[in-house]
């Protein structure tokens, strides 16, 4: 499966589908947020072609209409101790938009609200803040937008936000690509949220599917395009060209830099190939993986710094687990695995920010943990207060999360809790994973366990 040395491929786990939602139209982009107390939500975006007749035409002549919707879910069932199958999505929100080609978060507050960046086929970049209602009830609301010129589809945007090492004085932008070829660079204004275009150049010479930034040097970034080129830019020197590559042999739909290792570059391609790089020398990839269906999106995990989730299309999705066993040499073992969708398309896919600790508790009746445990709302949300109560004699009592030794061991079971915040990172299960992919034809957002433990696949 691979065009290069020093690597191979293998089935390393296995997905196992939770729960599939039905998003009427057809889904293409899905994203966790990033930030912490709102791990739980998820944004999909869809698009949907429809046939109208326009009553001016004297010919009666058929046009299409691009449609889109925005939809808001939130994870529900998440009591620690239950298994993590019974946890599922539940719609909170949904907004009508024109058709959505993609969607990322602000990984920092702007205007000091969690922000979601959208792209849609009017050539509009919106911005939308979260608001909370109640507990538990969220919208989206419109807080900026930038508009291209008409008949031209806005076909990607990134953040330059994804890097945790970002400084404050660092300037907020948003990359955008276009169906003419065109990159646009937008400035934040971090106070207000408002956009303002700070450069603009021709990149490509057909469509420009993919625009992405270096997350360690932001001045840096990346285009695809259907012209088969990659390109690197510098914003500093606006449309001088750092760098090309033809060797993708079809047009290149996606790109992101890794956010955990600074010089790791994944690409990918209609050609059915996602490229590793070294972005400090582009001469070759490092690794060439074929994927059995051309790749529309990729993500990094967002704490597990080898897993890369592939969205490819006719190939279903795929997880890419690529480790460095030597600096020098360059050495990797690289290993895949695959879950094919009959009969749709795979456009959309995102790694959870949500993740799991195992924990150790009493083995009670399951009726009895609620009302022996008056701390499950902390615990689930894996607060400070897990690893702060150690003094308190109360919780060490009362809280059959708590970890305990006994003589006889059979009276304790292990429980697994998931954590939306990073207080309890240091102690995670990165065996088992969260993610959600969109399916085209079958109109489908998907909610998948990903086990790396173990040896099959599904």
């Amino acid at each position: 499966m691979l065009a290069v040395n020093h690597a191979h491929r293998a089935p390393h786990g296995r997905a196992q589908r939770l729960q599939v939602l039905d998003t009427e139209f057809t889904a293409d982009s899905v994203e966790w947020c990033p930030l912490e107390g709102h791990r739980r939500l998820l944004a999909c975006g869809t698009y949907q072609l429809r046939e109208t007749e326009d009553a001016q035409d004297e010919q009666n002549l058929r046009h299409q209409k691009r449609l889109g919707r925005l939809y808001l879910y939130q994870v529900q069932n998440m009591t620690p101790g239950s298994p993590l199958e019974e946890m599922c999505l539940q719609e909170v929100h949904r907004r009508d938009t024109a058709a959505i080609l993609d969607i990322k978060w602000c990984h920092s507050l702007v205007a000091d609200h969690v922000v979601l960046g959208v792209a849609d086929a009017s050539g509009l970049v919106q911005l939308f803040y979260l608001l909370e209602h109640d507990e538990n009830q969220y919208s989206l609301e419109p807080l900026s937008h930038f508009a291209l010129e008409e008949q031209t589809l806005v076909l990607s945007l990134d953040w330059s936000t994804r890097n945790w090492e970002r400084k404050s004085s660092q300037p907020l932008n948003i990359i955008i690509s276009d169906s003419k070829g065109y990159l646009h660079l937008l400035q934040v204004e971090s106070s207000s949220g408002s956009l303002m275009k700070k450069a603009t150049w021709k990149a490509h010479k057909f469509e420009a599917w993919v625009a992405a930034f270096n997350y360690w040097q932001t001045d840096i970034m990346y285009s695809g395009g259907d012209d088969g080129m990659l390109k690197a830019w510098d914003s500093r020197i606006t449309g001088v060209n750092l760098f090309s590559s033809r060797r993708h042999s079809a047009g290149v739909c996606s790109i992101q830099s890794s956010p955990h290792r600074e010089h790791i570059l994944a690409t990918g391609s209609y050609d059915q190939h996602v490229l590793l790089w070294d972005t400090r020398n582009m001469k070759e990839p490092l690794e060439d993986v074929s994927t059995e269906g051309g790749v529309w999106r990729l993500k990094w995990h967002p704490f597990h710094p080898h897993l890369l989730l592939a969205a490819c299309m006719g190939g279903g999705f795929q997880i890419i687990k690529y480790q460095d066993t030597s600096e020098e040499k360059n050495d990797v073992l690289l290993t895949s695995m695959a879950h094919m969708q009959s009969d749709s398309l795979v456009y959309g896919a995102d790694w959870s920010w949500l993740y799991v600790i195992n924990r150790f508790q009493p083995n009670l009746d399951p009726s009895l943990r609620s009302t022996i445990n008056p701390f499950s709302k902390a615990l689930t949300r894996c607060s400070e207060n897990i690893n702060q109560a150690q003094d308190t004699a109360l919780l060490s009592i009362q809280s059959p999360f708590w970890p305990i030794q006994a003589k006889d061991q059979s009276s304790v079971e292990e429980v697994k809790v998931v954590c939306e915040s990073n207080s309890s990172l240091d102690i995670a299960s990165f065996d088992i994973n969260l993610l959600a992919t969109c399916s085209f034809y079958d109109h489908a957002l998907q909610f998948w366990k990903y086990d790396s433990s173990s040896e099959s696949c599904s």
